[in-house]
C-alpha cells in the first residue's frame, strides 16, 4: 500500500484528489492538507511514500518543498502553471499534472509510481556484487536480455530508465544508476557524472573534463571529478 499526502491551498482541489485516491486500491490517503509545513514534517518523519503537491502555495512553494525533502519520497506535482514543469523534472518528480486533472491522467501518473515500487527481476543471479561478474541480465520491454560485461561501453541514466550502450546496440531497461553502480564490477566501471557510468577499459582518451569512448563524448561531473581523476591516477600509479 502506497501512503499518500495531498497538499494544495485550494480545498476543492484536495477534495478531487481525495476522491481519485480512493478509487485506486493500492493508494492510502494518510493526510490531506492546505498546510505545506505540516506535509513537510510528515515526509521528513517518514510518514508518506507519495505526495501530490501543488506548486503555488503561500507558505512554501512546491519547488521549495521538493528541494527540502531531497528525494525522501515520490512526488507528483499538481498545478495550473505549466511553466514549472522543467523545474519539477530537474528535481526528479514522477509526473506533472496540469489542472483541471482528469482521473485517467491521474491514474497514469500513479501507475508510474506503482511500477517503480513493484518487485523487479534482479540484474544478477550469480556472483552478485563480485568483481568476477562476466554478465548481467536486464529486463527490456519484451524480454530478459543477457548483457556481457565486456561489451559495455558506458551507461546513460535518464529519468525512469537507463540505456546500456555496447559497440553494436543500445539496451533500455527500467533500472536506476545507483543500482547499476552497485552491481557492476567496481574495478572496471566508474561513475563520472550523475547520468553516466563508463567502462574504464573502453576510454580512448580524457581531455578538458571530457571522456572519449568511440564516437561518444561524456562529461565528467563536478561532483565526481576529484574521485575519478584520483581513481585513474591510482590505476596508473
Amino acid at each position: 500500500m502506497v501512503r499518500c499526502i495531498t497538499v494544495d491551498d485550494e480545498p476543492l482541489a484536495l477534495d478531487i484528489l481525495a476522491d481519485y485516491v480512493a478509487k485506486v486500491p493500492e493508494l492510502s490517503l494518510v493526510a490531506s492538507t492546505t498546510n505545506a509545513i505540516e506535509a513537510l514534517t510528515m515526509v521528513q518523519n517518514g510518514e508518506a511514500d507519495l505526495v501530490f503537491l501543488d506548486v503555488q502555495m503561500p507558505e512554501l512553494t512546491g519547488i521549495q518543498f521538493l528541494k527540502i525533502i531531497n528525494g525522501r519520497c515520490d512526488v507528483i506535482l499538481t498545478t495550473a502553471y505549466p511553466q514549472y514543469a522543467l523545474d519539477g523534472y530537474e528535481l526528479n518528480v514522477v509526473d506533472y499534472l496540469l489542472k483541471p486533472i482528469a482521473f485517467d491522467r491521474f491514474y497514469r501518473s500513479v501507475q508510474k509510481v506503482l511500477n517503480n515500487k513493484a518487485p523487479k527481476i534482479p540484474l544478477l543471479t550469480v556472483a552478485q556484487q563480485s568483481d568476477a561478474v562476466d554478465f548481467i541480465f536486464v529486463k527490456t520491454e519484451h524480454k530478459i536480455q543477457r548483457v556481457d560485461v565486456d561489451d559495455i561501453l558506458y551507461i546513460e541514466g535518464l529519468k525512469d530508465y537507463i540505456s546500456i550502450y555496447t559497440a553494436t546496440e543500445r539496451i533500455v531497461t527500467l533500472q536506476n544508476m545507483k543500482k547499476m553502480e552497485d552491481i557492476l564490477p567496481g574495478n572496471r566501471f566508474v561513475r563520472v557524472h550523475r547520468s553516466y557510468i563508463v567502462a574504464l577499459d573502453k576510454i580512448a582518451s580524457i581531455e578538458r573534463g571530457r571522456i572519449f569512448i568511440e564516437d561518444k563524448v561524456i562529461p565528467v561531473g563536478d561532483t565526481y571529478r576529484d574521485t575519478f581523476y584520483k581513481y585513474i591516477g591510482d590505476k596508473n600509479g
